[in-house]
C-alpha cells in the first residue's frame, strides 16, 4: 500500500493565502514571492494531494470541493502557529509590540485615536502605526496582507476579508452657522437639488453610504457642477462652515464645531443615515497584537462619545 505524501507546511501556507485572496498576483505579493514561486508551490501541493485542489477562471482561482476541506486544516494550522508564538512571546508581549493597522479617514480622525492611546495605556512599551486611506484602500490593504487590522465606515461586506460592526454612527445634513452666508432654505429632502453640496472624494466609504441613501429614498441628487469634492473631513467642515453648501458629516466627527457654533444640523422629514463603523479583519483568525487590540476596543468601545 502507498502512503499519500506528507503536505509540506509551506506549501499549505501559501495555499491558504491564494486561498483567502482569490488571485495568485494578491497571494504574491502578500507572501513577498513572485507570481511563478507561487504558482509552483500550489501544483507542487495539489501533486502531494494527488488531485486539483483550485478551480482556475479569468477572474482569478477558487476553491473546488477538496480545497475547500483542505483550507479548514491549513487554517486551523495557521491559527495553532499564532497561537504557538503568542505563547512562547508571552513575556516579550508584556513588554509591548507594534500595533499595525490602517483606518479610513474619518475613522483615524475621530474613532480609533482615544482607543488606540488607551490601548498604549493598558499595554506599557507598545508601539503603532496607522495606516490612512479611503475605504477601498484600506480593505484592499487588508486583503492583500499589508496590515493585518483595518476600521472603516459604510461597508457590509467586501470580497476576501471579514467585517465586524463595531459602533453604530449616524450622518446628518450639516451646513454652516449663524455667520455662514445664507442658503436657500432646505426642508425636505427635494431642497437638495436648489443648493450646492460638499462631498467625500469617489471611493469614500461616507460618500456611498450617503449616495445609496439618496438613491433608496428616491433622490436623484448627485455630484454635479458647482459641488465640491473633498477629501478629508476636516476641508468639508471648513468649506460648510464658510458658507460653501450642505454635507452630510458623522456626527460623531464635529462635536466641537456643533457647541461653537460653527456648524448646524438639521432634519429632513423621513430620511436619516445610519451607518456602522465596522472591523476589517483577515479571512483567518486574528493573533499577536492586533488582536489584542480588537478584544480592548470591544470592551471599551463605550468610552469614545
Amino acid at each position: 500500500m502507498t502512503l499519500p505524501r506528507e503536505l509540506d507546511p509551506r506549501r499549505l501556507e501559501t495555499f491558504r493565502v491564494v486561498a483567502t485572496l482569490g488571485k495568485i498576483s494578491l497571494a504574491a505579493r502578500a507572501l513577498y514571492l513572485s507570481q511563478p514561486a507561487v504558482t509552483a508551490q500550489v501544483r507542487q501541493l495539489e501533486e502531494e494531494c494527488g488531485a486539483p485542489l483550485f478551480l482556475r477562471t479569468p477572474r482569478g482561482v477558487a476553491l473546488n470541493e477538496r480545497g475547500q476541506a483542505l483550507l479548514v486544516y491549513a487554517q486551523r494550522i495557521r491559527g495553532a502557529l499564532d497561537e504557538a508564538s503568542a505563547a512562547v512571546a508571552g513575556e516579550a508581549r508584556s513588554a509591548g509590540g507594534q500595533l499595525v493597522l490602517a483606518a479610513s479617514t474619518t475613522v483615524a480622525s475621530y474613532v480609533l485615536p482615544a482607543l488606540v492611546v488607551g490601548f498604549c495605556r493598558a499595554s506599557p512599551g507598545t508601539s503603532v502605526r496607522m495606516d490612512v486611506g479611503n475605504t477601498g484602500q484600506v480593505l484592499e490593504a487588508v486583503k492583500e496582507g499589508r496590515v493585518p487590522l483595518g476600521m472603516v465606515e459604510g461597508h457590509a461586506r467586501a470580497a476576501g476579508v471579514r467585517l465586524e460592526a463595531f459602533l453604530a454612527d449616524e450622518l446628518v445634513a450639516t451646513l454652516g452657522g449663524p455667520s455662514a452666508p445664507p442658503l436657500p432654505p432646505v426642508r425636505r429632502l427635494g431642497d437638495l437639488e436648489k443648493i450646492p453640496l460638499v462631498w467625500r472624494e469617489p471611493g469614500s466609504g461616507t460618500r456611498a453610504v450617503v449616495e445609496r441613501a439618496l438613491r433608496r429614498a428616491g433622490s436623484r441628487r448627485r455630484a454635479r457642477r458647482g459641488d465640491l469634492q473633498l477629501a478629508s473631513t476636516e476641508a468639508i467642515k471648513t468649506a460648510v462652515a464658510l458658507g460653501a453648501g450642505l454635507a452630510f458629516l458623522s456626527r460623531c466627527s464635529m462635536q466641537r464645531e456643533l457647541a461653537s457654533g460653527a456648524l448646524r444640523t438639521l432634519s429632513l422629514p423621513g430620511f436619516r443615515i445610519r451607518r456602522s463603523f465596522s472591523w476589517v479583519l483577515p479571512a483567518s483568525d486574528l493573533a499577536g497584537v492586533a488582536g489584542d487590540f480588537v478584544r480592548y476596543c470591544q470592551s471599551d468601545s463605550h468610552q469614545l462619545y
